[in-house]
C-alpha cells in the first residue's frame, strides 16, 4: 500500500511560480513511476508529467514542456512539480499518482492517487 498526500497548492498570478509536492508513505513507494495529473472544472482529467522510480526518465505534456519539472527525492519519499511561467488555463486540480511504470502512468493506469491540491492561476 501506498498512501499520497498533495501540497503547494494556492493562488498565484500569471506568470509565477508554484512548487507542488507530494508525501509518500508504504515500503514501497521508491518502486513505483509517479505522476502528476490535473483537472480543471468540466473538463477530463489528464497527464501532466510523469517519471520513473529512480528518476532517470521523466515525460512531459506538450503544453508543460520548458516550463514544468518533474523530479523526485526517494530518500525523502517525496515527488515535486516545479510549476513556472503559469498560466491561467493550469488553473486545476493537480493530483499524484503512482504505477508500476513510466508507460503506465503515462497510460493512466495507476495504482494510488493523492486527495489533490488546488492551483488557481489568476490573469
Amino acid at each position: 500500500q501506498v498512501q499520497l498526500v498533495e501540497s503547494g497548492g494556492g493562488l498565484v498570478q500569471a506568470g509565477g511560480s508554484l512548487r507542488l509536492s507530494c508525501a509518500a508513505s508504504g515500503r514501497s513507494y521508491s518502486r513505483y513511476a509517479m505522476g502528476w495529473f490535473c483537472q480543471a472544472p468540466g473538463k477530463e482529467r489528464e497527464l501532466v508529467a510523469a517519471i520513473t522510480w529512480s528518476g532517470g526518465r521523466t515525460y512531459y505534456a506538450d503544453s508543460v514542456k520548458g516550463r514544468f519539472t518533474i523530479s523526485r527525492d526517494n530518500a525523502k519519499n517525496t515527488v515535486y512539480l516545479q510549476m513556472n511561467s503559469l498560466k491561467p488555463e493550469n488553473t486545476a486540480v493537480y493530483y499524484c499518482a503512482a504505477g508500476r511504470l513510466l508507460h503506465t502512468v503515462v497510460a493512466d493506469d495507476t495504482d494510488y492517487w493523492g486527495p489533490g491540491t488546488q492551483v488557481t492561476v489568476s490573469s
